[in-house]
C-alpha cells in the first residue's frame, strides 16, 4: 500500500516549502537561522497543516546536528530524560547542541514541560516545539521565556493552489492520471488553510473516479466528501468555525444556538478545557460590566470541570453558558483598556505626578515627592476631586459606560462625583 499524498508530497528543503514566507522567505529570520547553521530554541504555533511538522524536519536534514523526535502524545517524563541523556551523550560528536523536536508540545504535562527547563537552559539540547494552542495557555512561563515563538499562518489560496498544481504535476501517482482542475472553489472551502487536508482531499476526489480522466469540479468535491463538511473537525477549519459560531452566539444573547454548538464541540471531542477557557474570554470580554458575577460564574464552571472530570464536567459547562447568554451585555471594559493601551503607545514614557508618588525619603519629600496629595478617606463620601493622569492626557475618557442596569449606576455615581467630566 502506497503512502498517502500528503506523505509523499511533504516538502525535504526549504525550496520545496510552500507558504510562511515572513519566517522563511529570503532574508527572514528562520531562512537565517537554517543559512547560518545556528539553531536557537523556538516554539512554532499555528493551526494544523501549516508545515510546522514538516520546517522541523527540513532544519534536521538541513544542519549537521544529531536530531531527537517526541510526542507529547506519546511520550511521558522518562521519554525525555532517556533523550536528553542520550543528546547528553552526542555533544562529543557535533559541536552544536542536539536538537530536540517536540510534537503538540501543549500535550506536555507541567512536570514532563519541567524536565526540559534544565537541558534547554545548560545548552543540552535546543528545542523545537510545535502546538496547535496558544503557548500562553499551554507551556509553562519558564520554559517560554528562554523560546523564541513564531506564529504560522494558514495557507493562502495562491499557496493552495500552487500545492494542488504541484502535486497534479509531480506526484508519481497522480501524474499518470489525466487531471484537469476546473474548479477549485470547494477544495480550498473545505481545506480551510490546512495543506494535510487539501491534499487528502485532492487524494479522496482523484481515487474515486475509475477512470483515468479526472476533472474536479465544486460538485464532484462536494458530492465525494459527503458528510465531511458537517463533522466537526477539532484540528482543522471546522474547529475555528464552531468556536467562531459559538462565541457569537453567547454574545448575541442565544442561548439555544450556544448550547448547540457546544455540543457540537462536545460530540467532536473538544477539549473541556478549551470551552471553559473561551467561556471565561466571552464573560470578561462581551458581559464584563453588565453583570460582573458572568466571570466569576465562568471561572467556577473552569474549576469545576478541572475537578469533576468528563461527562460531569459538562453540565457546568452547560450552566455557565446559559448564563452569559442570558446576560446583559457590554463591552465597555474591553473597549477601555484597548484604549488605554493605544493612548500609552501614542503618548510615550509620560512622568507620574509629583502628588502621586511616594515619598519614602527625606530628599523625595523635600523636592516635592506626594506633596499636595489628598487623601479621598479624609474627605465626604470618601472622594474628592483631583488629578489623576499625567500632564498632556489629563482630561482623556477611556472608560465609556454603555448603561446596561447595572453599568448605568456605575456610570451616574462618576456623574454624581466627577461632574462634567463624565457627561
Amino acid at each position: 500500500m502506497s503512502e498517502p499524498l500528503a506523505e509523499r508530497m511533504r516538502p525535504r528543503t526549504l525550496d520545496e516549502y510552500i507558504g510562511q514566507k515572513h519566517l522563511v522567505g529570503e532574508g527572514a529570520v528562520l531562512r537565517n537561522m537554517i543559512d547560518t547553521g545556528r539553531i536557537s530554541s523556538f516554539i512554532l504555533w499555528g493551526p494544523p497543516g501549516v508545515g510546522k511538522t514538516t520546517l522541523a524536519q527540513i532544519i534536521a536534514n538541513c544542519l549537521d546536528t544529531p536530531f531527537f523526535t517526541l510526542s507529547a502524545v506519546t511520550s511521558g517524563v522518562k521519554e525525555v530524560r532517556e533523550v536528553i541523556e542520550k543528546a547528553r551523550n552526542n555533544r562529543f560528536f557535533s559541536s552544536a547542541s542536539p536538537i530536540l523536536f517536540i510534537d503538540e508540545i501543549h500535550r506536555f504535562s507541567k512536570s514532563q514541560q519541567d524536565s526540559l527547563l534544565g537541558a534547554v537552559e545548560r545548552g543540552i539540547v535546543t528545542l523545537i516545539g510545535a502546538t496547535t494552542e496558544n503557548p500562553s495557555f499551554e507551556v509553562i512561563r519558564p520554559l517560554l521565556s528562554r523560546c523564541q515563538l513564531y506564529i504560522l499562518k494558514p495557507l493562502e489560496k495562491e499557496d493552495l493552489l500552487e500545492l494542488v498544481h504541484r502535486a497534479v504535476e509531480t506526484d508519481v501517482e497522480l501524474k499518470e492520471r489525466n487531471i484537469t482542475l476546473k474548479e477549485s472553489g470547494a477544495l480550498l472551502r473545505y481545506s480551510g488553510g490546512d495543506a494535510r487536508k487539501l491534499l487528502n482531499i485532492l487524494q479522496l476526489v482523484v481515487e474515486s473516479e475509475s477512470g483515468k480522466d479526472v476533472t474536479i469540479t465544486d460538485a464532484l468535491v462536494k458530492s465525494r466528501l459527503q458528510q465531511n463538511p458537517l463533522a466537526y473537525d477539532k484540528d482543522g477549519e471546522m474547529h475555528y468555525d464552531i468556536i467562531s459560531a459559538f462565541i457569537k452566539s453567547i454574545r448575541g444573547s442565544d442561548p439555544d444556538a450556544a448550547l448547540y454548538w457546544m455540543a457540537r464541540m462536545i460530540e467532536g471531542g473538544e477539549d473541556p478545557q478549551f470551552i471553559a477557557r473561551r467561556l471565561v474570554i466571552s464573560a470578561a470580554e462581551d458581559i464584563g460590566l453588565a453583570n460582573p458575577n458572568a466571570l466569576l460564574l465562568a471561572n467556577a464552571a473552569f474549576d469545576a470541570v478541572m475537578k469533576l472530570g468528563w461527562p460531569e464536567g459538562r453540565i457546568p459547562l452547560a450552566e455557565a453558558c446559559i448564563y452569559l447568554a442570558t446576560s446583559p451585555k457590554s463591552n465597555s471594559a474591553y473597549n477601555g483598556i484597548n484604549s488605554a493601551i493605544q493612548l500609552v503607545r501614542e503618548t510615550g514614557n509620560l512622568p507620574v505626578p509629583l502628588h502621586l508618588r511616594n515619598a519614602p525619603t527625606k530628599l523625595m519629600a523635600d523636592i516635592g515627592y506626594h506633596d499636595g496629595y489628598l487623601y479621598p478617606h479624609d474627605y465626604p463620601g470618601n472622594f474628592t476631586p483631583q488629578r489623576y493622569l499625567p500632564d498632556g492626557v489629563a482630561c482623556q475618557r477611556l472608560w465609556h459606560a454603555q448603561h446596561s442596569p447595572l453599568e448605568e449606576k456605575q456610570y451616574q455615581n462618576m456623574v454624581r462625583l466627577w461632574g462634567e467630566r463624565y457627561k
